[in-house]
């Protein structure tokens, strides 16, 4: 549907329960943060809701509590995540406060102070959490110094200096309405919901001002040590990804299912899991905008590292000459098919958010309906390409603990 001032939304209507659930992107996200500014967009997202027009963030929230109603915003690589669930007897109240989180925040400098000294709290805990040096340690070694490579959250010294001046021309630069995605579920018709967009978005600027984002390419064939005394070693593998827009993408889909996708019948599962060595090895494709891997993780007893690591590469290697089993492959469409309704569509809330994902990887308003014969008809000898296209290289491969 399209509101009269030209804001595109998808709506699903449905009128029983009194409840409504909207989800809104805005392109752009983290990546946008400008060097020795990293943290803005993640302290602005979490400022958006500490107050707005006239209210300052007590009133805000008060209100907010008046209304009955659950605001957030989030800030992720590739977009400016914002969600709301409200009554619909409060619906009027609830997006006044909506909108004027999203036109008009304050940024005033009591919250700013509150909010980067509880960013900076989890920095500094950071700097002992060994998982959380190796996640930093992983993506300069496989990102470079692309934006993918930057701690979201910022650091202590990029926190420090963004000032009232950079959160609001970061909110200027990025609530445009050329890079708004909208989607809608609950109890509100689509007359209603044109009116609403309007008042919450019409009157942002037309066009964002972004820079421009690169596309990368994992760095693969290397190996990242970090080294600390712990009971348990944290193993990860990165390998090369397909895009979703890609023709082999649903057989990408299928070959991660069956390698460790699935709990209890994928391969990694079976073979890692059932020795003993973890109480889980998974794999999963990670889908960004401008980069796609697709990752193993597992955890085992440090003294046992070594073995597991190359049970692991075992597992991939035999999959990625031979490919699945026929059984495999049927076992993995109907799982795939059966389960994405109790996944992804049980709630109006995760049917909102599903929706949003539909429109950001271009999938057309019809997916639902074509989303099953593009899975079942995905053939063997494509997933066997899958696995020799995506596994066969030498991965990235980082170990967290003692080696």
């Amino acid at each position: 549907m399209k509101s009269e001032k030209g804001i595109d939304a998808w709506l699903v209507e449905d009128h029983t329960t009194p409840i409504t659930a909207i989800h809104f992107v805005f392109d752009g996200g983290t990546t946008q943060d400008p060097a020795g500014k990293e943290g803005l967009a993640n302290l602005m997202s979490a400022l958006l809701a500490e107050g707005a027009g006239d209210l300052d963030s007590d009133a805000f929230q008060v209100k907010l509590d008046d209304a009955g109603a659950e605001m957030s915003f989030k800030a992720q690589r590739d977009g400016i995540h914002g969600a709301m669930h409200m009554l619909s007897e409060q619906q009027n109240a609830a997006f006044d406060l909506l909108r004027l989180a999203v036109n008009r925040p304050r940024f005033d400098r009591e919250p700013i102070d509150r909010i980067r000294a509880q960013i900076l709290s989890g920095i500094i805990a950071n700097e002992r959490d060994p998982e959380a040096i190796a996640e930093r340690k992983w993506l300069r070694a496989i990102y470079g110094t692309h934006p993918y490579s930057r701690p979201a959250e910022g650091t202590k010294e990029s926190l420090a200096g963004i000032t009232p001046a950079d959160l609001s021309s970061f909110h200027k630069a990025t609530f445009a309405r050329d890079g708004l995605h909208v989607a809608v579920v609950g109890d509100i018709d689509a007359k209603t919901l044109r009116k609403k967009l309007d008042q919450l978005f019409g009157d942002l600027p037309h066009n964002q001002s972004r820079a421009p984002v690169a596309d990368v390419d994992p760095k693969l064939g290397q190996q990242v040590a970090v080294d600390y005394d712990l009971p348990q070693t944290l193993l990860r593998l990165a390998y090369p990804g397909v895009k979703r827009s890609a023709p082999d993408f649903y057989a990408a889909e299928l070959l991660n299912e069956i390698l460790g996708g699935s709990p209890v019948t994928s391969r990694l599962w079976q073979e890692v899991r059932e020795r003993g060595l973890t109480y889980g090895a998974y794999s999963s494709l990670v889908d960004h905008q401008h980069s796609n891997a697709l990752q193993v993780m597992t955890a085992t007893r440090s003294d046992r590292a070594a073995g597991t690591l190359n049970l692991v590469r075992k597992v991939v290697k035999k999959i990625a000459e031979e490919g699945p089993t026929e059984a495999e492959l049927e076992a993995s469409k109907k799982y795939l098919i059966g389960a994405y309704a109790i996944r992804k569509l049980g709630s109006s809330i995760t049917i909102a958010a599903t929706l949003i994902e539909w429109q950001l990887d271009k999938l057309g308003i019809d997916y639902i309906q074509r989303r099953a014969a593009l899975i079942d008809q995905v053939t063997f000898d494509q997933v066997k390409a899958a696995a020799k296209k995506l596994l066969s290289g030498e991965p990235a491969i980082m170990v967290v603990g003692r080696r």
